[in-house]
């Protein structure tokens, strides 16, 4: 089986050919950040209007380098939720309608889904059941996977996410967008021990998340300083700090409490390396491995999307002809593969027609 995918979901256009047997063939990216740098941030209308201009020639671009057409595809994968809806309903308005034209099957992926299935893209995937660290500007997340669709979440964040907190802090630094990596980078020339921002929520059992003070405190070690490159350094190296050591705490706990050996690490914040360091040596101490996607599917992409959408469509998952795109859509409500609650075209629930 080989498919299409395309990916939407905020502000970056994708699109990849992934087959079944011959591994991913083809994916195209093109990011948004040039666009909304001058903004500081996302802004949804411009993501959307730019995703028309880039898709279908990304489409094109893929379908090239994989030296396919429509009829070697056995169906059409794209991102259908969580996301910004106006950007969502571009990619699933193009998605549904190729299939349409050229007589295949679509299915609409959960984005997160896409994210938490990106290591099996790898030559040595992770071991089902395992436990999932999904981190990224929208989400913070420990999640016991027990198979694909088989998603029971663990601890959540109450307000902010960790992507989130980088970026918030960042702008509180003048760093230009987007934050998170421009902080990591600086973080590098700060000074150990210089400031110590809190861990929020380690001081109590469980593995809920909550970052919404750290730029408080940011916000409050600043206040009256001149913010000369040392001291955002120092401050960078700081806030990073304490995000690494909440997330591999809570991380730990979470092998701890399921008695799981073995710790998926994705969202775009998967791709810092001191994380990456820190929970390695917190799976050690457990007998536990990490497992990483490569570093350009830590981020939005459509290889992952194609992942998921290759085996919701082996699986016999159809979505009818309406157009559909969810801003908001609970993990734990997909169905599960190969298990309970056969597959097929799921409701539309509260989902958005075009």
């Amino acid at each position: 089986m080989r498919i299409l995918a395309i990916e939407s979901s905020c502000d970056e256009s994708a699109a990849a050919v992934l087959d079944e047997a011959g591994g991913l063939l083809a994916h195209e990216l093109y990011s948004q950040i040039a666009l909304h740098r001058a903004y500081g941030g996302v802004v949804p209308e411009l993501a959307s209007r730019d995703h028309v201009r880039k898709l279908l020639p990304l489409v094109r671009r893929a379908l090239t380098a994989a030296g396919s057409g429509p009829e070697d595809l056995a169906g059409v994968a794209y991102t259908a939720g969580p996301g910004l809806i106006g950007a969502l309903l571009t990619g699933a308005a193009l998605a549904r309608s190729l299939a349409y034209a050229w007589g295949l099957p679509a299915v609409g992926v959960h984005h997160l889904e896409g994210h938490l299935l990106a290591p099996l893209l790898e030559p040595d995937p992770p071991p089902f059941p395992h436990v999932a660290l999904l981190v990224s500007g929208g989400h913070t997340q420990l999640i016991e996977v027990s198979g694909i669709g088989r998603y029971r979440i663990l601890g959540d964040t109450r307000d902010d996410a960790a992507g989130e907190a980088f970026d918030k802090t960042a702008k509180l630094l003048g760093l230009p967008y987007p934050g998170g990596p421009e902080l990591s980078r600086l973080a590098a020339a700060g000074t150990a021990g210089a400031f110590h921002f809190p861990r929020p929520m380690l001081d109590r059992p469980g593995l809920e998340f909550s970052f919404s003070g750290l730029k408080t405190a940011v916000l409050h070690a600043l206040r009256g300083r001149d913010l000369d490159i040392r001291l955002k350094a120092d401050v960078a190296r700081a806030v990073q700090e304490a995000i690494v050591e909440t997330l591999t705490v809570k991380a730990e706990r979470a092998l701890e409490q399921t008695g799981l050996q073995a710790l998926v690490v994705s969202g775009g914040v998967s791709a810092n390396l001191p994380l990456r360091a820190a929970l390695a040596s917190a799976a050690a101490r457990h007998g536990a491995r990490v497992y990483y996607p490569r570093i350009e599917f830590c981020t939005d992409n459509a290889a992952m999307i194609a992942m998921a959408g290759l085996h919701r469509l082996r699986a016999g998952e159809r979505q009818g002809l309406a157009i559909t795109a969810r801003a908001q859509w609970p993990l734990e409500s997909l169905a599960p593969v190969g298990g309970e609650g056969a597959p097929g075209e799921r409701p539309s629930g509260s989902a958005r027609r075009m």
